[in-house]
């Protein structure tokens, strides 16, 4: 599988878990209309999901991660 394939999936599953987290503890906390509840929840996840990226470093390619949480990037 290419490093950009696994990108993808890193990312839509680290906004996909935060996003289903949050509209589950918004809907069990708030009463509000559905739709405004989805929007919170994904204006949140995409904040707080971390970010994957595929890069060159030293003429190979390796996936890095920037977080809201950690300075810096990470190699993963």
């Amino acid at each position: 599988m290419k490093l950009k394939h696994k990108v993808l999936i890193y990312n839509f599953l680290s906004f996909a878990v935060l996003f289903v987290l949050f509209r589950y503890i918004l809907y069990v906390t708030v009463t509000m209309n559905s739709l405004y509840l989805s929007a919170i929840a994904a204006i949140s996840a995409s904040f707080l999901a971390p970010k994957f990226a595929v890069t060159k470093i030293d003429g190979v390619e390796k996936i890095v991660m920037k977080w809201i949480f950690i300075k810096g990037f990470k190699i993963l």
